[in-house]
């Protein structure tokens, strides 16, 4: 009976021997892996724009210099000033959550009341646009 015992033993230690290698290389190869789980799980999540102060501020600002123009500034300059709008319109409509189709839209009356409406939803869920 002291032998099967001991054969039992070298059978155990056997096992251990060849399998630890094996378990441990594992183990390396995926330490990285779980290592970068765990710091993307403590990351903040980064938001996907400039911050919602600075947008409604340059919005603010670009409002005043389209209202500012005097007659006679160049149309290109008038035109690009209100892409411009639009873009920030869109910004913060996308951080807001307000749905807006200024994309889609052509250059003309559709496109000025859909801005209209799109500053009257930002105004009613609490960006202070003009």
């Amino acid at each position: 009976m002291a032998g099967a015992g001991g054969v039992l033993a070298n059978l155990i230690l056997f096992a251990v021997v060849c399998i630890a290698p094996t378990v441990l290389f594992w183990c390396a190869l995926r330490a990285p892996r779980l290592l970068r789980r765990l710091l993307e799980k403590r990351a903040k999540p980064q938001p996907a724009g400039p911050p919602i102060e600075r947008v409604a501020a340059d919005l603010r600002r670009v409002h005043r210099l389209l209202a500012g123009y005097p007659s006679g500034t160049p149309a290109a300059r008038r035109f690009g000033t209100r892409q411009a709008y639009d873009e920030l319109l869109t910004q913060a409509c996308r951080q807001v959550g307000v749905p807006h189709r200024l994309a889609e839209l052509p250059e003309g009356m559709d496109r000025e009341i859909e801005r209209l409406r799109v500053e009257e939803s930002l105004r009613e869920r609490g960006l202070a646009v003009p």
